[in-house]
């Protein structure tokens, strides 16, 4: 009287209307590789490049902010002269991977 008849479903449906719901979930993984992986990836890659290039008398930026010159390369660290006190030089031992950035050579004497 008061409940209506209940129209039984088929348990499952066609194949198409299965792949069409996970469609949009299988296109937002696409546009989050194209737009955020791949270019993570492509300047990893670049920053690995720059830190096996890297050589003594480069100039250099640290992720710490520090400018410097390099005055030796080691296998996974570097030295760095900050700075001059007379004829010594003021010199940091930095990880490889800190650098940030290869500035041109003179950039130092401009700042």
């Amino acid at each position: 009287m008061l409940i209506s008849t209940a129209y039984a479903q088929s348990a499952g449906g066609s194949t198409e209307q299965q792949l069409m719901g996970f469609l949009p979930i299988i296109l937002m993984f696409i546009v989050l590789y194209f737009l955020m992986i791949r270019p993570q990836m492509k300047r990893a890659k670049e920053h690995r490049g720059m830190l096996e290039a890297l050589k003594k008398g480069d100039e250099v930026v640290t992720s710490g902010g520090v400018v410097g010159k390099i005055a030796k390369v080691g296998e996974s660290y570097i030295t760095v002269e900050v700075a001059r006190a007379g004829d010594s030089p003021i010199e940091l031992h930095v990880q490889k991977a800190a650098v940030q950035t290869l500035l041109p050579n003179g950039t130092i004497k401009a700042i």
